[in-house]
């Protein structure tokens, strides 16, 4: 049986100049971290390795970076001022799908992995809850573990670790993060339609959270025998879920089945994860492995941008040379979905931003990163519509990306695209 110490205790672990990860998204332990940053006079040189966490992230303030360095493989919004001031974290480029085997390949050697676990069941095994992802592949190469268990955690099928493994542990009841509920847009409602009229019956669908996904999933409801193999989802596919819309039965991977690798949203959405044998949370080496993905019949991926150019070249992660978010599982599915027969990539962009400057640009801004090719591009759309760029020319994709952008900014477009490029 375990035994429990407290947080400070646990944490105790945790040594100068060790390599430490923390648990992701929903399934961040926030107790952990609070007790790991309350040890910074007595630490130097920690590196902490992390994918998208949620709640305290203090060890990323600049006045702990003798103690603490984070390497952030995606920068969430708790640590995008910390990595872009470049003084106590930083940001590596890389897929999700090869993240994990950064750690199986002793690429980066792991001393410690801070999670949060359910406690263990009567076998003995605890839950790795909604966030399985990179963590798993921490977690079975990290030299000690620390544990905050939680039964508030909801137990997930698929990865699952033996508590014996653990080396201290720690109990806490504590309420998972929730995100906020989205509120679609007339503009994300355009978008998801346009989106919806590409999606064919027996499809695998790719979403990720947000209001784009939301809205696509919304007007879904006439659908039929839909399957989900996705790096994440929400509480978008519920609704779906209970209406025998997605049923996965076309799915050649893991038929019948709900895979992803985390899961972040309300309690609605932990509530049906909870104990469910129809949801699998897997290893994203695996779940976000092309070939794994273009397995199933009719993938639709759709992911989204920050900006994109006339000859399809797809900014993601960064506004400019600020790195806003990470390349994630984004490359992935835009590769498994061109190789699923019948499948679809589609970049999702409303047509301009808030401000109202145009989202399709004539070229990227200085410093700005290509996350998704001009080579790997096939759907993009807009409110406006769909373009297909699959197999054009330059100049052929500048007229379909400029028949989509805002009607305001499309003579500038042109105008700009013949200066440019003819």
């Amino acid at each position: 049986m375990l035994k429990y110490v407290t947080s400070d205790e646990a944490v105790l672990e945790i040594q100068s100049g060790d390599k430490v990860f923390v648990h992701s998204a929903a399934a961040t332990p926030e107790e952990l971290v609070l007790a790991l940053t309350r040890r910074s006079n007595s630490l130097k040189g920690v590196d902490i390795y992390q994918m998208h966490t949620e709640g305290d992230c203090s060890y990323a303030k600049p006045e702990y970076k003798e103690s603490f360095r984070v390497h952030a493989f995606f920068n969430g919004s708790n640590i995008r001022k910390a990595s872009n001031n470049h003084l106590a974290a930083t940001y590596i480029p890389i897929f999700l799908s090869d993240i994990p085997h950064l750690f199986y390949n002793q690429k980066i050697k792991l001393d410690v992995a801070i999670v949060q676990l359910t406690p263990p069941d009567k076998h003995g095994m605890c839950s790795l809850g909604p966030s399985v992802d990179i963590s798993i592949s921490a977690i079975n190469t990290a030299k000690k573990i620390i544990a905050q268990i939680n039964p508030l955690l909801p137990r997930t099928f698929g990865e699952q670790i033996h508590y014996s493994k653990i080396t201290k542990a720690i109990y806490k009841e504590a309420p998972l993060y929730q995100s906020k509920e989205v509120v679609n847009s007339l503009v994300e409602l355009a978008i998801g339609k346009n989106i919806a009229e590409l999606i064919e019956d027996g499809s695998t669908l790719q979403l990720g959270i947000g209001s784009i996904p939301n809205a696509v999933l919304s007007l879904l409801g006439n659908h039929k025998d839909l399957g989900i193999h996705t790096e994440m989802f929400s509480d978008g596919i519920i609704a779906l879920h209970e209406k025998g819309v997605i049923t996965g039965c076309f799915k050649k991977k893991h038929p019948r089945k709900i895979v992803s690798s985390f899961v972040i949203g309300t309690n609605k959405v932990y509530d049906f994860i909870n104990d469910n044998s129809e949801v699998l949370l897997l290893d994203c080496s695996y779940t976000n492995n092309p070939h794994i993905i273009a397995q199933n019949p009719k993938v639709v991926a759709i992911n989204s941008a920050i900006e994109i150019d006339l000859t399809g070249q797809v900014c993601s992660d960064s506004i400019g040379s600020r790195i806003y978010s990470g390349v994630g599982g984004q490359m992935d599915f835009i590769r498994g979905a061109a190789i699923s027969q019948g499948g679809k990539p589609i970049i999702a962009i409303p047509s301009k931003t808030r401000s109202g400057e145009s989202k399709i640009v004539p070229y990227l801004k200085s410093g700005a990163g290509v996350v998704t090719t001009r080579a790997h591009v096939q759907y993009v759309v807009t409110e406006h519509g769909v373009a297909y760029l699959h197999g054009l020319t330059l100049e052929e994709r500048a007229a379909a990306l400029i028949a989509i952008a805002a009607p305001e900014h499309r003579e500038d477009l042109e105008r700009k695209f013949h200066d440019l490029w003819i």
